[in-house]
């Protein structure tokens, strides 16, 4: 299972998990998972994260913001992607919607131009139509909205 040999005390996992959400955002879905490896019972697990809640180590607002603005800015991913694995870790969809809507649109468009300039030196293919194919589905594999994503390959 886990890598503990025996199962943690509420006590132990309490302090593992403070120790955790001081060193990065974390959720609860996160938290949670941690709790099945550190063989926690289910009620005791339920109880640690009420009291992370209520200590303000898990904060949905504070971790969806910390995330996008993360995986925007080091793996450039779009708002698409960025909404679903935030609602995939069962972030709600209020806080996620508020956490997209701070990213600069002007960075966010800067951003997919460059991916898309650097992806188009790659393609060796000629055929302007199956070029833009392969652009479109790469700016769809990196989450980015499929309209903007015409919009910047035709003005290129």
């Amino acid at each position: 299972m886990g890598i503990f040999k025996q199962p943690l005390t509420y006590r132990e996992a309490y302090a593992k998990a403070t120790d955790l959400c001081c060193k990065s955002e974390k959720c609860a879905f996160d938290l949670e998972l941690k709790c099945r490896e550190w063989q926690l019972a289910e009620e005791e697990g339920s109880k640690l994260i009420a009291s992370l809640v209520k200590d303000k180590f898990i904060d949905h607002r504070r971790y969806a913001t910390s995330f996008v603005n993360d995986k925007f800015r080091f793996n450039k991913w779009g708002k698409i992607k960025l909404a679903y694995v935030l609602r995939q870790k069962q972030v709600e969809d209020k806080y996620i919607r508020e956490a997209l809507s701070n990213l600069p649109q002007d960075v966010y468009l800067k951003v997919l131009l460059d991916l898309l300039s650097a992806k188009a030196k790659t393609i060796r293919d000629t055929n302007g139509y199956t070029r833009r194919g392969k652009l479109l589905a790469f700016a769809q594999s990196r989450g980015f909205e499929i309209d903007i994503a015409i919009k910047i390959i035709e003005r290129m």
